[in-house]
């Protein structure tokens, strides 16, 4: 048996941080792939899109938009602890601001994403969760090791 060093390197489960971003990534990813099977014949930019799972509205630029969230998330779970956690206070910050604004763009030519009000909740409940874990998460380890 080899002993291994989890101080040099910090694996999934030990950070909250990087196990959110790629847990929300791959899922972001799968959400963008499976976007495209609702999106057809609908416009890249138009304002009302197919309809995913039954319930979130898509549009192909949304469906890229989540693909690229998705591999920023994944990739940044897979990569570091900082960077986790930068990544996942990021797009956190950005799904509160896209949450709040798309009930105002809601029914407008600005809603170049077809979002609708389960979009709307849902970019809300994972800008708690990603903000949740980039701002209040792994504190303690970094003023450990500080101190």
């Amino acid at each position: 048996m080899t002993n291994i060093d989890r101080s040099s390197t910090s694996s999934l489960t030990s950070s909250p941080n990087r196990l959110v971003a790629t847990i929300f990534g791959a899922v972001y990813v799968l959400v963008g792939l499976l976007g495209f099977a609702a999106t057809s014949g609908v416009g890249f930019v138009d304002n009302e899109g197919g309809l995913l799972l039954g319930i979130f509205e898509v549009n192909p630029l949304h469906n890229i938009a989540h693909l690229l969230i998705g591999a920023a998330l994944l990739i940044a779970g897979l990569r570091s602890v900082s960077a986790a956690k930068a990544t996942n206070t990021t797009v956190g910050a950005v799904y509160l601001l896209l949450g709040i604004i798309g009930f105002f763009i809601e029914n407008t030519s600005a809603n170049i994403l077809a979002l609708n009000t389960a979009d709307h909740f849902l970019h809300l409940f994972s800008a708690i969760i990603l903000l949740g874990v980039g701002l209040g998460m792994e504190r303690t380890t970094n003023s450990v090791a500080r101190g």
